[in-house]
């Protein structure tokens, strides 16, 4: 089944990530119909651009002025002092800001047995099996496996990042996906 250690490999990932993920996120993409060679390609993309080939479950804080900008934004959620830093991206899709963990806890519950309270706990979506069902279930939640039947990978990247941040890099992913999922 999809992806293989090799296959995670062959994208770029160091042997001690895919070892820490490679478990998890078999059983992620199985669990949400991350199944086709055509969905795995997009998915591992996207994923490896967001996590940067899946070193990173959380996201590296400076802040940065637009991670300064996640402090107080009511639309992701973040009202309190601190919930800026608190609910920076985490998982192998970098889920953001308050109500963007509550919506993934949320979501998780319908057919994932044990998730636990990311709003509580925010830390606990860097453990390798949340980040990659987080990962799947913001693919799934996004229909995203209809997009990547159809090969809009434009339209998933945007559904993803709310833009094209990163997209040569995704784009040049995506290819060489396709070419290991043959």
């Amino acid at each position: 089944m999809y992806p293989t250690p090799s296959q995670l490999l062959a994208l770029g990932a160091r042997a001690g990530d895919v070892a820490r993920v490679c478990g998890p996120l078999s059983d992620a993409c199985v669990h949400y119909g991350i199944t086709t060679p055509e969905r795995v390609a997009a998915f591992l993309a996207q994923v490896f651009h967001e996590s940067g080939r899946l070193r990173y479950l959380k996201e590296l804080w400076g802040p940065t002025p637009a991670q300064s900008r996640y402090e107080g934004r009511a639309d992701l959620g973040n009202i309190h002092p601190g919930d800026g830093s608190r609910f920076r991206g985490r998982g192998l899709i970098q889920v953001t800001g308050r109500t963007n963990y509550q919506r993934m806890r949320d979501f998780l519950r319908r057919d994932v047995p044990n998730v636990p309270d990311f709003e509580a706990s925010p830390e606990l979506l860097e453990l390798p099996q949340w980040a990659a069902y987080s990962a799947a279930a913001f693919w799934a939640a996004h229909n995203l496996n209809a997009l990547a039947d159809a090969g809009d990978f434009d339209g998933i990247t945007k559904r993803i990042n709310g833009g094209t941040n990163g997209q040569a890099e995704r784009r040049a992913l995506w290819a060489q996906a396709k070419k290991l999922m043959a």
